[in-house]
């Protein structure tokens, strides 16, 4: 995943920030959105994929304290979480059907 870093703005420093995902859509997105919209600290979060034609993804994010970096970085181990958990729990259903349905 290739990430760029645009420049916030002066009302709110680094508290403001807009990330480009190069190669990223809708998929990453909503699902980010998801996670981080929910931080009580997070002011707005939202995303935009400026064409179809383009491979990449502007996310932005606004706090009320920390970095918005740091928000993005802890919303991106949390969405890690949500999938590796969602993984486990389909394998082990997957299991328990192939172990019922045993011919």
């Amino acid at each position: 995943m290739k990430l760029a870093e645009l420049a916030g703005d002066e009302a709110y420093g680094d508290k403001s920030r807009t990330f480009v995902f190069q190669e990223e859509g809708h998929t990453l997105g909503n699902a980010l959105r998801c996670i981080i919209v929910r931080y009580p600290e997070v002011v707005f979060c939202g995303y935009t994929v400026p064409h179809p034609a383009e491979a990449k993804m502007h996310f932005r994010i606004q706090t009320n304290g920390p970095r918005a970096v740091d928000i993005l970085r802890r919303g991106l181990e949390d969405l890690s979480k949500v999938c590796d958990h969602t993984t486990s729990v389909f394998q082990e259903k997957v299991t328990a059907f192939k172990a019922t349905n045993a011919s």
